[in-house]
This record gives structure tokens, C-alpha cells and sequence, in this order.
């Protein structure tokens, strides 16, 4: 097997995204559509892998934002990783990765961070990644935690949250989906970043507006209202399989009343009558997963889940 890499151009994008829609663990996340979102804050690396002039793989990269002599895979996005639709297995990952880390190491990089692709957003299994990684003798570096939900063999909800679901509906809680909630919902998700974590969202509202306009079929915005007032939400991105919690917010008001329960009830149900086999909330780690937020992991496991993980990788050389 003889493997070429060269560097993605422009004139790449339409190819590229057609690839990524057959890709077996490529999401949306991984198109030029999304990527090219961000702008010029990355300098960008990604590559291309053929064989005979065929495209057989897509590595979205960029150079790390603090260290020019490392490349990451993608610092933009939650995972990266090495696309395809199967014509990268076994033996040929591994070779793959060598010509990647190659070329890299050709333009005076020493340092690969590869964030893997969790098997929840896999069409196909296509872990052969984590073994090629391994037998590079790639280190593992960050393990965040997640809870998930397999929508076909779903756990029975906590009786807290049994309980916060009646408060809900109680205290006169109703929920609403529409992207055009955005507006409404993002000055709770500031509020309640700032509250919890003393930070501000990744995206600012003006450029989750430019996401929905981009992708309206992968983006869901959930909310609930008391008295016509948005009080919590949740926006999911939304894959193949998977629907995902990409940002959770509920005011002190929402969280007296339990509004995130109504919309979870909500968001889990239609997920799952929309024919989505997994749903996840998110991570609950903090400090590049040395610390565990407790709290909040039982809080979304309560809802009928179990544990997932997002791994991080590093290659030197």
C-alpha cells in the first residue's frame, strides 16, 4: 500500500464535505461548512490521504494555539481525528498515521494531538484509530466523561427525577422547540456559564445564529417557558445517530421549578421517535479531565444513562 498526504486547498472544500457524508464516524463537525466558521482563529493543517490518486481519508488539523511546534486534530472542534469510509483497517490505519506523522514531522513539528471520535457517533465501528494509536506508542493525555443514553435499552429515570418532572409540570412548565428560541435561550446559557463556571460560552450568539443557518437539520433548540419567559434550555447538535447536549442553561428560577427535567422528558423522547439511538449530555470533567464534576454527572446519568468517553491522544517524535 503506497499512501500520499498533501495539504487541503480551498478549492478541496466541496470534495471534502461529499467524503465526510459517507465517512463511517464523520459528524457535520468535520465538513469545511463547520470548520470554516471559525475563521482565521486557527492556522489550518488538515490533510488529505489518497492512494492512486483516490481520496481514501480527511484529517482535519490545526496548529495548536500555543505551541507552534504542535498540530491538533482539530483545537476546533470537540474530536478530530482520521476520516473514512473504510478504506483505512487494521494495518492500514497504522500506516496511515506514520505518513501523517511524517509529514508533519517534515514541516518541524514534534507533537500530534489526535482527539478520537467516540464510538456513539460512529455509523460504523471504526476504533482501528485507538489501536493504530497504540501501537505508535501514542500516550494518552485526556480522558473527559460523559453521560449517555442508548435510546434502545434505556435505564429507568432516577425518582429524583421522576420527582422534578411532576414539579415541572406542577409549576406550570410548557416546552417549546424552534431555532428561532436562540435569542431567547443564550442570555440564560451566559448567565448560567458565568454562574456555574465563571466563563463564557464557546459560541457567541451571533455565531450559533450563523451555525443554524448553516446546518437548521443538525441543530435543535429545546426550551422551557413560564409565563412566555424562557427559563432553561438546551441546544443539541445533532448527528446520524446520536443527538447531543452541546450547551445546557437553566436560570435559579428554572432550577426551582425543575424546568430542565421537562425539557429533558422532552428532548429525550423525540430524540428517540426520531429514530437517534444514543442520546448524550455532554462531559461533566473539568481540568482537562483530572477533576469530575459529581454533581452534574448524576444528574445526567439519573435520566436513564451510563458513561461515555472522550479520549485525547498525543504523538511525538
Amino acid at each position: 500500500m503506497t499512501l500520499e498526504v498533501r495539504p487541503y486547498r480551498e478549492e478541496d472544500a466541496q470534495a471534502w464535505d461529499a467524503f465526510c457524508e459517507h465517512a463511517h464516524q464523520a459528524t457535520f463537525l468535520h465538513t469545511r461548512r463547520f470548520l470554516s466558521y471559525h475563521g482565521e482563529r486557527f492556522i489550518d493543517r488538515s490533510l488529505i490521504l489518497e492512494e492512486d490518486g483516490r481520496w481514501v481519508g480527511v484529517f482535519p488539523a490545526a496548529d495548536h494555539p500555543e505551541d507552534p511546534r504542535c498540530v491538533v486534530s482539530h483545537p476546533g472542534i470537540t474530536y478530530g481525528g482520521l476520516v473514512h469510509a473504510g478504506a483505512l483497517r487494521g494495518e492500514k490505519v497504522i500506516i496511515a498515521l506514520q505518513t501523517i506523522r511524517s509529514f508533519f514531522g517534515s514541516l518541524g513539528y514534534s507533537r500530534l494531538v489526535y482527539k478520537a471520535v467516540p464510538i456513539i457517533y460512529h455509523r460504523v465501528p471504526a476504533q482501528d484509530d485507538l489501536y493504530a494509536l497504540f501501537r505508535l506508542d501514542a500516550a494518552r493525555t485526556r480522558c473527559d466523561l460523559s453521560a449517555t443514553i442508548d435510546l434502545s435499552v434505556r435505564l429507568r429515570p432516577s425518582e429524583r427525577r421522576r420527582r422534578g418532572l411532576k414539579k415541572a409540570a406542577r409549576s406550570g412548565i410548557g416546552v417549546k422547540e424552534g431555532l428561532t428560541f436562540l435569542p431567547e435561550l443564550w442570555p440564560v446559557v451566559t448567565e448560567t456559564l458565568r454562574r456555574r463556571h465563571g466563563v463564557a460560552p464557546v459560541h457567541s450568539l451571533d455565531e450559533i445564529a450563523m451555525l443554524a443557518d448553516r446546518f437548521p437539520d443538525n441543530m435543535r433548540c429545546i426550551v422551557a417557558l413560564r409565563q412566555g419567559r424562557v427559563i432553561a434550555g438546551t441546544l443539541l447538535f445533532c448527528t446520524a445517530l446520536t443527538d447531543h447536549a452541546q450547551y445546557i442553561a437553566s436560570s435559579e428560577e428554572g432550577n426551582e421549578v425543575a424546568a430542565l427535567d421537562a425539557v429533558f422528558d422532552y428532548a429525550i423522547t423525540s430524540s428517540k421517535q426520531n429514530g437517534k439511538r444514543w442520546f448524550d449530555f455532554g462531559i461533566s470533567t473539568e481540568s482537562n479531565g483530572w477533576t469530575l464534576n459529581e454533581g452534574l454527572y448524576r444528574f445526567k446519568v439519573e435520566f436513564g444513562g451510563g458513561g461515555t468517553v472522550y479520549e485525547f491522544y498525543e504523538l511525538t517524535w
